[in-house]
């Protein structure tokens, strides 16, 4: 059983960064691929980044050149940076584990509980 647990959410004005940090246990960690995922408000959720065994990230067009994804093994933790906030980043951010492959990323169902982010303008 994989366990994820989320922190580093909070308010920020638009500009500012933050960096959310996602806690693993239960499981081989340095073997797993991750994600982070968003869901804002009345929408469904979406994919944002994730990174592979080798710590080959990925990313949404959205977020591509602000948002960095990275792992610390040692740590156990995916961590995503996150500049240069824009208000539509607004919405609660999930790890995932999930399968990384050539070109994309594929959810399994190991989810944490979430992290607020808020971005004002």
């Amino acid at each position: 059983q994989v366990r994820l647990v989320e922190s580093g959410g909070g308010l920020v004005q638009a500009g500012g960064s933050l960096r959310l940090s996602c806690a693993v246990s239960g499981s081989t960690f340095s073997i797993r691929a991750f994600g982070w995922y968003r869901q804002a408000p009345g929408k469904q959720r979406e994919w944002v980044a994730a990174i592979g065994r080798g710590g080959n990230g990925i990313y949404a067009d959205s977020v591509k050149g602000r948002f960095t994804i990275s792992r610390d093994n040692a740590k156990n933790t995916v961590y995503l940076q996150m500049n240069s906030l824009k208000p539509e980043d607004t919405a609660i951010y999930y790890c995932n584990s999930g399968t990384y492959y050539n070109g994309g990323y594929s959810p399994l169902d190991y989810w944490g509980r979430g992290t607020q982010v808020t971005v004002s303008s």
